[in-house]
C-alpha cells in the first residue's frame, strides 16, 4: 500500500513538473549577471538575451548584481525560487575560482545550481597600458625579474579567474606582481586604460576594443591557438606554460531544484539561438568561441575547473 502511494505521488509530481514546463515561461525571465556592465560576462549575456527571449516567447531581462568577484550576484541567484524565472550567468570566477579561495562563500557551486548550458568559451590575456616599459611577453618577464614587486595588475575581483589564473602563472614562473581587485572587468579596464594600474589580466572580448584603439597593448593570450584578431600575440603554450592556457566559460545556471523539463527547454532554446549565424558571429566577433553543450557536459566542466583552482589556492597558500 505504501509503495503504491509513493508511486502515485511520484506520478503526480512528474505530471505537475511536465505541466509547469509546458506553460513555461508565462512571464519575463530575470538573467542575473554577477558583474558590472562592460565586462565579458555582461557582453555575452546581452548578445543572447534578446534572441533567447524571442525563442522562449518572454522577455529575458539582464540584471547586473556586481561585487565580491561575482559572489554577491551568484549568491542571490542560488537563493532564487527554482521555477525557471531567475537564471544566472556562470563564469569560472563564480563557479570555480572564488569558491576555491573563499571558505565563507554562501553557496556551493556544484550543489546549489543546475547547469543549463555553456554558451561560449573566451580566451584570457595579459594586456598593458601603452606607457608600460615592455611591449611583448619576453620584455615583460625581463622587467618583472629586474624589478620584483614594482608593478601591479588589475583583475575583475579577488577570487575571479583574472586573479587566480595570474596566481597559477606566478606559481609556474616565480614572478611577482601585486594584485589590485575591482568590482568587475569594466572598472578594472577603465583604470588600466587611464594609467592608474599598468597591467590587466582580462577576457579578450572586453579588452579587444581598447587593444584595437591603441589604448591597451596585448602581451600574451590563454587560448588553444593564436587569435585571428591578435595574430602576433603568442599563447601561454608557446612560451612553455600550457597549464595557464585555460579559457573562461560563460554559461547559464538555474537554482537547484529547477525541474529538468524547464532546464531542457531553456537549453534547447539557447542552442537554437546559438545556431543562428548572426548571433554566432556576434559572439565570435568578441573573440569568443560558441560552445552550446548539454547540461551534463557543462556540469562536468564546472567540476573540472573547481578542482584546478583548489590546487592553485593550496599551492600558492592564498587566502582572503
Amino acid at each position: 500500500m505504501q509503495r503504491r502511494h509513493l508511486m502515485v505521488l511520484a506520478a503526480v509530481t512528474l505530471a505537475g513538473s511536465s505541466a509547469l514546463a509546458q506553460s513555461y515561461p508565462a512571464k519575463p525571465i530575470r538573467l542575473i549577471v554577477p558583474f558590472a556592465p562592460g565586462g565579458t560576462t555582461d557582453i555575452i549575456a546581452r548578445v543572447v538575451a534578446d534572441p533567447l527571449a524571442k525563442a522562449l516567447g518572454q522577455a529575458v531581462v539582464v540584471d547586473n548584481k556586481a561585487g565580491a568577484g561575482g559572489i554577491i550576484g551568484a549568491a542571490e541567484a542560488a537563493r532564487a525560487a527554482p521555477d525557471g524565472y531567475t537564471l544566472s550567468m556562470a563564469t569560472v570566477s563564480t563557479t570555480a575560482a572564488n569558491p576555491a579561495i573563499n571558505p565563507k562563500i554562501t553557496y556551493d557551486p556544484v550543489a546549489d545550481f543546475v547547469p543549463v548550458i555553456n554558451i561560449a568559451a573566451t580566451p584570457n590575456l595579459f594586456a598593458v597600458h601603452p606607457g608600460f616599459p615592455a611591449k611583448d611577453y619576453k620584455g615583460m618577464v625581463e622587467l618583472l625579474k629586474k624589478q620584483p614587486g614594482q608593478y601591479s595588475f588589475a583583475s575583475p575581483g579577488t577570487g575571479s579567474i583574472g586573479h587566480l589564473q595570474v596566481e597559477l602563472w606566478k606559481s609556474l614562473t616565480g614572478l611577482f606582481v601585486t594584485h589590485i581587485p575591482y568590482r568587475g572587468a569594466g572598472p578594472a579596464l577603465n583604470d588600466v586604460v587611464a594609467g592608474q594600474v599598468p597591467i590587466i589580466f582580462d577576457n579578450v572580448p572586453s579588452s579587444l576594443p581598447f587593444i584595437k584603439s591603441g589604448k591597451l597593448v596585448p602581451i600574451i593570450v590563454a587560448a588553444p591557438q593564436r587569435l585571428a584578431d591578435l595574430p602576433d600575440v603568442p599563447t601561454f603554450k608557446e612560451v612553455g606554460l600550457e597549464p595557464v592556457n585555460r579559457m573562461a566559460y560563460y554559461g547559464i545556471l538555474a537554482p537547484k531544484g529547477t525541474p529538468k523539463d524547464i532546464v531542457d527547454k531553456v537549453n534547447a532554446a539557447a542552442r537554437k539561438v546559438l545556431e543562428n549565424p548572426a548571433v554566432k558571429k556576434r559572439i565570435e566577433d568578441t573573440g569568443s568561441f560558441v560552445i552550446a553543450n548539454t547540461p551534463e557536459e557543462f556540469a562536468q566542466q564546472i567540476k573540472d575547473e573547481l578542482a584546478v583552482y583548489k590546487q592553485v589556492v593550496a599551492k600558492q597558500k592564498l587566502s582572503l
